[in-house]
């Protein structure tokens, strides 16, 4: 597929197709335990966005279409070799991974079930840069806090399974949605949220 048509298929499902990639089921929640709203209220509603493509509120993303207009265009992050262990920074093309998200997704929706498939719960890593070692690097979160995750990194990535059942609670909390069940389904619903937020249109 040339890099044109990948635009192409890219703009169509985001225009037409993107609402309707997954299931309606997965909505956000319409409310909080009083205990939960009591713990929110206690944090500032805002933050310091950690990377230019994140928003001020936690676990949020700019959309595509703000990116862009940033002139925002590669989406880095740091990743650890699990054979030289070594940390690097490695850098997606936010267009070309889209087009590989969204490609995925069309070929796979109808069997997700509102579940994450395998690929994501256990994802192929990328390969390391520095002694070449394929299936390899893996996210570097060290002493990260959750406010400061580099989302987006790892949705283009599609390595949002490498975060934990904590991680992944933090962010359906943080968007209103469903937190508890299996991993697969939070992960599914990270995913969701994430290409909504990129998305909205």
């Amino acid at each position: 597929m040339s890099s044109e048509e990948g635009r192409d298929l890219l703009a169509l499902s985001l225009k037409n197709n993107q609402p309707t990639l997954f299931s309606s089921t997965s909505a956000k929640t319409s409310s909080h335990s009083r205990g939960n709203r009591r713990s929110t209220e206690k944090k500032s509603k805002t933050i310091t966005p950690p990377f230019p493509w994140a928003k001020d509120q936690r676990a949020t993303v700019h959309s595509r279409k703000e990116l862009l207009q940033k002139n925002i265009f590669t989406i880095t992050g740091m990743v650890h070799c699990k054979s030289c262990e070594r940390k690097f920074e490695l850098g997606f093309d936010l267009q070309e991974k889209l087009i590989e998200l969204f490609q995925f997704i069309q070929r796979n929706k109808a069997t997700m079930h509102d579940r994450a498939p395998r690929v994501w719960v256990n994802p192929i890593l990328p390969k390391c840069e520095l002694c070449g070692q394929e299936n390899s690097a893996k996210p570097f979160f060290g002493d990260t806090k959750k406010k400061a995750i580099n989302w987006l990194f790892l949705l283009l990535g599609q390595m949002l399974g490498c975060c934990t059942l904590n991680q992944l609670k933090y962010f359906c909390k943080h968007n209103r949605r469903h937190r508890t069940g299996a991993k697969d389904r939070l992960l599914y619903s990270t995913y969701v949220e994430l290409c909504k937020q990129l998305a909205p249109e």
